[in-house]
């Protein structure tokens, strides 16, 4: 039997803010090459603060990438297939059509600012966006799931549609892993409704030192979490078999592993050992620090969060996450206002000049995220002259990122 016959392979869903991809890794961890496949996601941004994805086009990216590259491979290598996902982006779905009850609703979307403000103020015991930090390890704020949960029940257009498929026990919440997860295990009713830990704490919903959905905290936002309303999916580990795909060129492979991106990078990194971090730059930028088995508070702003649990009865390691909502995004800014057609010429451009000549720029465009967390600020360019140049407002956006 040849060497490549006997190989053992992975394969590896990649689900961003921008794009679906999915990839080949062989034993050793290194990709395969030619196994790998990529779509863009369009993005919907109609108004101020909002974010919006079709979960369809999502879940469709992922399927057309997975069929590309099991056209390309020997199937009978596959051993299993992970998920890495965008996080916090919040799906509803009807689990008996299983159609989308409203667009995905992403992470960097701030629109539920105004129920965030008023939760503080009239449910919270110390008034502050802090008060449940030693609950979930985050502060009140519309990055995370559940207070868009609570506008799609609460505000939307769709929140009636909303509320008969609560009542009617038809509704599932999740984000994006679960989304997908549910789909490629066939999206029926009795189809695998799961999360992993890391993503589960994103939803500020998650007891961080129980690691399960919380009552308390469901009770404060209103969210369903008994039968028969419940909505939320079951909490697992980063590492076990969640369900098999139920159709396509990968049916019947298991659903083996999980984590939200920024975790996924974490351990993509070998940051195995508490003070080992990484910082990763795409959309936004996202720094974690792994803290070990105990979570650690943070007194500045930063999130407290779970790094992995790699199998159902490991033990959880956690991490404290600094948080940046625009980075690479303010790059695809200058380029949609037409400073230049190709994002990589950015660099071009900045190196014409030695300094900003006194040119700011905040990218704030879904506020301030770490230590601030002021859902209300919105991007500025101070600075401006006569003097300043196409070349002096790239390298102010350079810099604001590395800032």
């Amino acid at each position: 039997m040849s060497r490549e016959r006997e190989r053992k392979l992975i394969g590896v869903i990649d689900q961003t803010t921008n794009r679906s991809r999915f990839l080949l890794f062989d034993e050793e961890c290194k990709p395969v090459p030619g196994c790998q496949a990529e779509r863009e996601v369009e993005p919907k941004v109609d108004k101020e603060g909002w974010f919006e994805q079709d979960p369809r086009e999502i879940l469709q990216s992922v399927e057309k990438c997975m069929e590309e590259v099991g056209r390309k491979c020997d199937l009978k290598q596959i051993k299993g297939i992970g998920i890495t996902n965008q996080r916090e982006t919040t799906i509803l779905w009807d689990k008996t059509t299983g159609k989308p009850l409203y667009n995905a609703i992403g992470w960097c979307d701030v629109r539920a600012a105004g129920i965030a403000e008023e939760l503080i103020a009239k449910k919270t015991q110390s008034k502050s966006k802090d008060d449940l930090r030693s609950l979930c390890g985050l502060p009140i704020h519309p990055y995370f799931s559940a207070l868009k949960v609570k506008w799609l029940m609460e505000n939307s257009e769709k929140r009636e549609e909303v509320r008969a498929a609560i009542h009617d026990g038809r509704c599932l919440f999740g984000t994006v892993d679960s989304w997908i997860i549910w789909n490629l295990n066939g999206g029926k009713p009795d189809s695998v409704h799961v999360t992993d830990v890391t993503n589960a704490s994103r939803t500020m919903l998650m007891n961080i030192h129980t690691l399960q959905w919380d009552p308390d905290l469901c009770n404060l936002f209103d969210i369903p979490h008994k039968k028969p309303h419940k909505i939320l999916p079951d909490i697992k580990s980063s590492a076990e078999e969640y369900g098999l795909i139920k159709h396509g060129l990968m049916k019947d492979k298991p659903i083996c592993g999980c984590l939200g991106d920024q975790q996924a990078a974490l351990v993509g990194q070998h940051c195995f050992s508490p003070g080992q971090a990484k910082s990763t730059y795409g959309t936004g930028n996202f720094l974690l620090c792994n803290t070990g088995p105990q979570p650690v508070m943070s007194h500045h702003g930063m999130l407290t969060t779970v790094a992995y649990q790699l199998g159902p009865n490991k033990p959880v390691t956690y991490a404290l996450e600094g948080a940046a909502s625009t980075a690479g995004q303010s790059v695809q800014w200058l380029k949609g206002m037409g400073f230049f057609k190709d994002a990589s010429e950015i660099e071009q451009f900045s190196n014409e000049v030695d300094d900003t000549a006194g040119v700011y720029f905040v990218p704030a465009f879904s506020g301030l995220f770490a230590p601030h967390w002021q859902a209300d600020a919105v991007g500025l360019i101070i600075g401006l002259t006569n003097y300043t140049s196409k070349a002096h407002l790239c390298r102010a956006t350079l810099e604001a990122v590395c800032f």
